[in-house]
């Protein structure tokens, strides 16, 4: 099976398109940190790299389907004050539930990408492999230190990411 199918089929959804597309038109003119195709891929490759420093043996696509996933409910956010993880994993959920045939992810891997993406914001002591990593990826792709808005950033200076870390 072609690996990325998957992913791809993430990416053509009918209700992805109309999330994203959303989110894309909320954030047109925001001086602040996206999440749109460029901030879900530096997710998703900080991950995988991790993964592989880690060898946490996760599956790429996996990964990356969690990563590309974990942001979609932001419009919600903005339009009415949802928790993005909230309706991200319900949109998410939607998504991956009607996936085309021989494109579907298992019970199991729809189960991990779920809790990652519900899990992505606040790190619960027990997470799980995925949730840790999405965790850690989202805050880790942010480059505050070369980011024009900074200073007007309402960010803690503690949640800033002010050096390069590699």
């Amino acid at each position: 099976m072609d690996k990325m199918k998957r992913l791809n089929a993430i990416l053509c959804h009918p209700l992805y398109r109309r999330c994203y597309g959303r989110l894309e038109e909320l954030e047109r003119d925001r001086i602040f940190c996206c999440h749109q195709m460029p901030h879900l891929l530096d997710v998703a490759r900080i991950a995988y790299i991790l993964n592989m420093e880690q060898d946490l043996g996760l599956e790429k696509e996996v990964i990356y389907a969690a990563s590309i996933l974990h942001d979609i409910g932001k419009y919600a956010q903005y339009e009415d004050g949802t928790p993005h993880e909230q309706s991200g994993e319900k949109i998410a959920s939607e998504i991956l539930d009607s996936l085309p045939d021989g494109e579907t992810f298992s019970e199991e891997e729809k189960r991990m990408i779920l809790t990652a993406i519900r899990g992505h914001r606040k790190l619960r002591a027990d997470a799980e492999p995925l949730e840790r990593l999405l965790y850690t990826s989202d805050k880790a792709s942010r480059m505050c230190f070369a980011c024009p808005a900074e200073a007007e950033c309402d960010w803690s200076s503690e949640k800033k990411n002010m050096e390069l870390k590699i």
